[in-house]
């Protein structure tokens, strides 16, 4: 891994953050509060791609880099809907959505080989192909897919809620 890699999983975080931001464009606040049955509406999918309300994800970015080897325990399918999110507007979860990918990317970017070579224990990746200790730069590319499964999710509920989405 080299810091160029760090550059190139940095803009990969920015390009999928802000295409998933331009799929959003122009919609309003009633469908995004809508929801097909059984399924999330657009904002519970933004407030999970934000992870934690107080944290996100960057404090396990951060423990790759000040632990050795730490447990990074990955709660699946949590929406993080809370109270609070759900009193905001869409506009102020994809300006959250938007901070916190865009602070991961700043740290990506500068970080050495060393750094981005350090591993974490993920028990949810066992049975992925990252395997259950990735590197920081496997968990980053991580977070790059986990945005491309949303936006297509995203479109999925648009269509369901029938709204065109964005290309």
């Amino acid at each position: 891994m080299s810091i160029h890699d760090g550059a190139q999983l940095s803009q990969a975080i920015r390009k999928k953050a802000g295409e998933f931001s331009r799929l959003t464009e122009g919609i309003d606040e009633n469908t995004a509060s809508r929801a097909p049955s059984d399924r999330w509406s657009p904002k519970q999918i933004v407030s999970h791609l934000c992870g934690s309300e107080r944290a996100g994800f960057m404090p396990a970015i951060r423990a790759f880099l000040d632990k050795e080897t730490p447990l990074i325990d990955i709660i699946a399918e949590d929406p993080f809907f809370t109270e609070n999110r759900s009193r905001m507007t869409l506009t102020q979860l994809l300006s959250e959505f938007e901070g916190k990918y865009g602070g991961i990317a700043d740290l990506i970017a500068v970080l050495s080989d060393k750094q981005l070579g350090r591993r974490a224990h993920v028990p949810l990746f066992k049975d992925t192909p990252m395997g259950e200790y990735p590197t920081l730069a496997d968990f980053v590319s991580g977070l790059e897919w986990h945005i491309g499964f949303h936006i297509d999710h995203m479109k999925e509920i648009l269509q369901a809620l029938g709204v065109a989405p964005k290309s």
